[in-house]
């Protein structure tokens, strides 16, 4: 199935292009503008950032996935700092030793 986007939508993105979603695949589409989605999250902070006229059931998805994607983003910055920090001591302590 292919979609296109809908010229007349009130999104601030520039015109989608036509995607192929494979038969039987989950799609969380929008309601205003009809772009599809995997994941429902994705739609809800695509709601709150591209349409202005939310309900507040809208609302509420918006504000729990933004907090959610809030949590997802801190935590990968703590591992990645974690992992820089290991790497960072692994090449001082192979310096150490081997230099």
């Amino acid at each position: 199935m292919t979609r296109n986007a809908d010229p007349d939508a009130d999104s601030a993105a520039d015109a989608r292009p036509a995607l192929d979603i494979p038969d039987g695949a989950t799609v969380h589409e929008c309601p205003r503008c009809g772009a599809p989605f995997a994941r429902e999250r994705h739609r809800d902070l695509h709601l709150g950032l591209d349409h202005r006229d939310l309900t507040e059931d809208e609302r509420a998805a918006y504000a729990a996935a933004s907090e959610d994607e809030g949590a997802d983003l801190r935590r990968f910055q703590i591992v990645a700092l974690g992992l820089l920090v290991l790497l960072y001591f692994g090449f001082l302590f192979t310096y150490a030793v081997a230099g």
